[in-house]
């Protein structure tokens, strides 16, 4: 962060945390997203974190997109029958 990128690539950055340790680094990810002005990629298949920190969404099967847009249409409302999946092996 001492270059202040534009954009900060955060692929699974909580996976092997425990609950506590993970949202000290969400409320971190979401204080440098508002104080430096700096975008985020967060690669994750946690979809409860994602709804907590993204506002867009990309559903990524077999290396390609295939459905994208904001988090509470493409959660709520999925079109892809593979986000459809998704959704139903999370709950």
């Amino acid at each position: 962060m001492i270059c202040e990128p534009k954009l900060l690539i955060a692929d699974e950055p909580t996976t092997t945390l425990d609950v506590l340790t993970q949202q000290q680094i969400l409320e971190l990810l979401l204080e440098l997203r508002s104080k430096k002005n700096v975008a985020i990629l967060f690669i994750s298949h946690n979809l409860n974190m994602i709804k907590k920190i993204c506002d867009n969404v990309l559903v990524m099967y077999e290396g390609e997109i295939v459905e994208q847009g904001e988090v509470r249409r493409v959660l709520e409302h999925p079109q892809h029958e593979y986000t459809k999946e998704l959704l139903a092996a999370a709950l």
